[in-house]
């Protein structure tokens, strides 16, 4: 069961719509999707900007995206149409992560919707942030009707060091009272609040071809 994963964003707003789609459809992600290692490959849009793109990907490491056979596909190696968008877009995150929390569960192919949660804890803070999220947060939000999947990452290079990804049945269940409910009785401990940094928080719909 894949323990990595991988997760891209972007703002595609100055590159033709049907070009993007047709770009990361037929060539972009069935290229990752060919790897060895790479167990998925999601889509995803922002549930209020149609012009945010993200994809995540289920790995079974994420020295997959270190290998020879990323290589072939990534940096320098990019194809002429890749290196034509991506110059266009506006890049808005590329994390690798590590599951730690529950460690191999793979991604739910029925979501409707996805929430993405990131944030730096402080070092002397660390650890109450994680008995925090592990044993309150996590466990009450997973329960939440709507919810089939709720996991933590640990992520490498800039940005949050860690993730939370919640699938769901659609993104509107993070409205829902019962999710309101499930947040705000577990509300991070204040000393940990006081010290995080690199808060994120992207709320997306399933992509689907039009």
């Amino acid at each position: 069961m894949p323990k990595g994963a991988l997760f891209a964003a972007m703002d595609f707003s100055p590159v033709d719509a049907g070009e993007f789609h047709d770009w990361y459809d037929t060539e972009h992600l069935p290229e990752r999707q060919r790897v060895p290692g790479f167990v998925n490959g999601e889509r995803w849009i922002g549930a209020d900007n149609p012009n945010l793109s993200v994809a995540t990907y289920d790995l079974d490491d994420v020295s997959v995206l270190h290998g020879p056979d990323y290589n072939k596909i990534g940096g320098a190696n990019l194809s002429p149409w890749s290196k034509r968008i991506t110059a266009k877009v506006t890049p808005i995150l590329r994390y690798e992560g590590v599951q730690i929390v529950p460690g191999e569960a793979i991604a739910p192919m029925r979501a409707g919707g996805l929430l993405l949660v990131g944030m730096t804890p402080a070092a002397d803070v660390e650890a109450d942030f994680h008995r925090w999220y592990d044993n309150d947060h996590l466990p009450a939000l997973a329960a939440v009707p709507g919810v089939f999947c709720a996991r933590r990452f640990r992520t490498s290079g800039r940005g949050p060091k860690f993730i939370a990804l919640y699938h769901l049945n659609a993104p509107g269940v993070i409205e829902t009272p019962e999710w309101q409910h499930a947040s705000s009785s577990t509300s991070m401990p204040q000393h940990v609040r006081d010290k995080i940094t690199d808060r994120l928080r992207l709320v997306c719909r399933q992509y689907s071809r039009a």
